[in-house]
């Protein structure tokens, strides 16, 4: 098995990630891994602005969205 040492900004760049995302550091090391740190910071806030977005917007029900989405296809496909 391989070790891996964080420095002290890694470190404190994971558990901030961690902690925004609601993961622990150790789910959150392996998407740093594969993603680094950059993309994974970048996707986590983009996740945390969509949902205070859309509490403040509000949620349109699942079966309101299907409906919508059929009606926007059935529109198309008769056009």
């Amino acid at each position: 098995m391989r070790s891996l040492a964080l420095n002290t900004t890694q470190q404190r760049r994971l558990e901030t990630l961690a902690r925004t995302s609601g993961r622990t550091p150790q789910a959150m090391l392996r998407f740093v891994l594969r993603d680094g740190f950059d993309l994974c910071e970048l996707e986590v806030n983009e996740s945390v602005a969509a949902e205070r977005d859309a509490v403040r917007r509000g949620y349109v029900p699942r079966d309101e969205a299907r409906r919508q989405t059929r009606a926007v296809i059935d529109a198309a496909h008769s056009a």
